[in-house]
């Protein structure tokens, strides 16, 4: 099996894990009541428990996924910033003309 094929198999068990963990401490602690609304709606309440552990589950296999794509990147160790010139200053005058007002209208 291909490298990035296994990595995404990975991330996608470990996202839907850590969905299943979330979705049941958000019941357990009942936040904004979700908890009393499944456990009050029978059992249309699991379907809807049911999405969130689907939905989450995307979403965290998706953040897994993209972080450890991001973390296999080389290390760019040449320095930065190329080659820079050092700067002389040099003086320069600099001149103004008077110029004339006109008068407000």
């Amino acid at each position: 099996m291909p490298k990035l094929v296994r990595l995404y198999i990975q991330s996608v068990a470990i996202g839907f894990g850590l969905s299943a963990g979330f979705v049941a401490a958000l019941l357990w602690t009942n936040v904004a009541a979700v908890g009393a609304l499944v456990d009050g709606a029978g059992a249309i309440g699991w379907v809807a428990v049911a999405m969130l552990v689907v939905f989450f589950g995307v979403l965290f296999s998706s953040v897994q996924f993209a972080i450890r794509v991001m973390m296999l990147a080389e290390g760019d160790d040449t320095p930065r910033g190329g080659l820079r010139q050092q700067m002389i200053p040099i003086r320069v005058e600099a001149r103004a003309e008077q110029q004339k007002r006109q008068p407000r209208r």
